[in-house]
């Protein structure tokens, strides 16, 4: 897969947690090594005061990017929020949809309604990391808003850097050995190193954040 170019089929092996949970969970596998476990229902439930604390910073419409089943695009609307998912999951963007909101079954690299006049996007969840390539879909997201608009996306504490490479989802049952899925191009970014790629994507960043642990940051043309 050329990294950067298309989300389709990194994407893809996040279908498993998309659709449900499982009693041991899923795990995200590194090519290095390194398991983190994916936080599958908190995708699955209402909106966390995380999420809201994001929301309470659209003052526009807002594209959702990797939507997942739903919950932050569900949010944005109730908060008066115009707002539209983005998943190349059919099985997310029906659940997303069954949350009253629009979503669109879609690559986030292809066209896309409302090219260049969003006032936000967003990308929560490690969602930064589709595709394997954080200055590539920070330059997508440059050009899906307007010139006073920002990207709001969810990173990783201080330590991590920028990593990039190979990374697969494993499902793990109450009693048995886990179940790997397809290998896809993945890449997680910190606090630090978001300076430097978001001027490589022609991004400043705005402000940072941390709520509950988590860290987030608001970036602008």
């Amino acid at each position: 897969m050329t990294v950067g170019v298309r989300q389709r089929a990194g994407d893809s092996g996040f279908v498993a947690p998309l659709g449900a949970v499982v009693p041991g969970g899923h795990w995200l596998v590194q090519g290095d090594g390194t398991r983190s476990r994916l936080p599958v229902r908190r995708w699955h439930g209402a909106a966390e005061p995380a999420v809201d604390a994001v929301v309470a910073r659209c003052g526009g419409p807002t594209i959702d990017l990797g939507c997942g089943p739903g919950r932050v695009t569900a949010a944005l609307a109730r908060a008066g929020v115009t707002a539209l998912g983005v998943d190349v999951s059919a099985q997310a963007v029906a659940s997303t949809r069954s949350r009253g909101v629009v979503a669109t079954h879609q690559d986030l690299f292809d066209r896309l309604p409302g090219e260049g006049r969003w006032a936000h996007a967003v990308l929560l969840d490690g969602n930064i990391g589709i595709g394997g390539d954080p200055v590539a879909l920070l330059r997508r997201c440059r050009a899906l808003i307007h010139h006073r608009g920002s990207v709001l996306v969810e990173l990783e504490p201080p330590g991590v850097g920028v990593w990039r490479g190979q990374a697969y989802v494993a499902a793990v049952a109450r009693r048995g050995r886990p179940r790997p899925g397809p290998v896809f191009q993945w890449a997680r970014l910190d606090v630090v190193a978001v300076r430097d790629t978001a001027a490589d994507s022609g991004l400043t960043v705005g402000d940072l954040f941390s709520i509950d642990g988590r860290w987030f940051g608001e970036l602008r043309p």
